[in-house]
């Protein structure tokens, strides 16, 4: 039997999806016993007390939390291993719940550059290494098609600093940003900041300021005024392989360590992006159409109907602003859909199609792996492994 400490904030949906994943792999390989510790004990006991406890104990490891300006050697000097989720920075000397945040502020660059923004910004905290690091993902994309990004930083810890505490500065930036601009947030918390403020200064979501977030935690982007849209991440999995490396570095020592990457999986489209950014009235006003009948079996026949454009003049402006035909985008658009049912529910391809008011489950099936390179139910049990 292990015994292992969990030292976490229990009240962040990340937290509680790390915690699946750890629990399925304990319960898939012998006996764990957790003894689940908040973060009070912390700041009020000191980390060197909770070593003292964890040796008392008897504990075989520990994930949770950590201070970087902790004395590391007294945690290496127990020999009991240590897996740190990086809420500030990374540790060089312990293994850590890390991402790519890299490759996550550029996937939200090029889903906004797909939707032909012009303007971009970004929201979070400069002394974060998760925050950072999405900040400069974005930030070089961005660059890289020959635009700036607008920034509003935090200096502080995300603990102490609330949004209306500051709302006039942040009132007055939002206020102060060219529309439509593209906005990012280092996660779905500082999304709803930027929901709220923007709800507060008349600012409209997502026609003025398209906003997404990161981690797709499911209670804060709904309870967003519009529902906020969110990179998803694959946090259950990266608990099971946590659990799994922890359980080797208690079979093989301390020392045998590597970092944990929780990996994006997509982007969730809600009602906080789901535009695309153009002046043609015209075009606009199809794009809207299309995003809200989309789970409709929606044709091109359908969308030329909308405008009193003939189909080819439509077809030809449609190309020209998107860069993709009318049939395209549809096709992309289902696909994008489809996937976020795929991952987010437990039905099957069949009843997938039918919900999206499809008739053909085998054609998606069929479309779904021209795009993804690998068949729905493929696609799906290698993104919810470990879950």
């Amino acid at each position: 039997m292990y015994k292992v400490i969990l030292l976490l904030d229990f009240a962040e949906e990340y937290s509680k999806s790390l915690l699946k994943g750890i629990s399925k792999y304990a319960s898939e390989n012998g006996r764990w016993t957790f003894c689940r510790m908040p973060l009070y004990y912390r700041e009020t006991k000191g980390m060197e007390r909770i070593l003292d406890w964890a040796k008392e104990w008897g504990a075989h490891g520990i994930i949770g939390q950590l201070y970087n300006e902790m004395d590391l050697q007294k945690i290496l000097d127990t020999g009991i291993p240590v897996i740190a989720q990086d809420f500030k920075e990374r540790f060089d000397v312990l293994p850590n719940i890390t991402g790519d945040y890299h490759k996550m502020g550029q996937l939200g660059a090029d889903y906004f550059l797909k939707k032909g923004f012009k303007h971009f910004a970004f929201y979070g905290f400069n002394n974060i290494v998760w925050s950072r690091e999405r900040a400069e993902g974005f930030e070089s994309r961005i660059n890289d098609h020959g635009y700036k990004v607008h920034y509003f930083e935090h200096r502080k810890s995300r603990s102490t600093d609330i949004w209306y505490y500051k709302s006039n500065s942040l009132s007055n930036w939002l206020l102060s940003l060219p529309k439509p601009i593209a906005l990012m947030t280092c996660d779905d918390n500082q999304g709803l900041h930027i929901t709220e403020v923007c709800r507060q200064n008349n600012i409209r979501i997502p026609e003025e300021v398209a906003v997404l977030g990161v981690d797709n935690d499911v209670m804060l982007c709904e309870l967003s005024d519009p529902p906020l849209s969110s990179i998803a991440m694959d946090i259950e999995k990266g608990g099971y392989d946590t659990a799994k490396l922890l359980e080797h570095m208690i079979i093989n020592g301390n020392q045998s360590h590597y970092d944990i990457i929780v990996e994006a999986t997509q982007i969730i489209t809600r009602q906080s992006t789901d535009i695309y950014a153009t002046h043609d009235t015209y075009i606009a006003s199809t794009l809207k159409y299309i995003h809200q009948h989309i789970e409709n079996n929606l044709h091109v026949e359908d969308v030329v109907q909308q405008v009193p454009l003939s189909r080819r003049s439509l077809e030809k402006r449609f190309l020209q602003i998107t860069g993709y035909p009318i049939y395209k985008y549809i096709f992309n658009l289902r696909i994008e859909k489809f996937t976020q049912k795929l991952l987010e529910t437990d039905m099957t391809v069949f009843e997938i199609a039918v919900d999206m008011g499809l008739s053909d489950s085998k054609n998606i099936a069929r479309q779904f792996k021209q795009v993804k390179g690998c068949n729905p139910s493929e696609y799906r049990k290698k993104y919810l492994a470990g879950k």
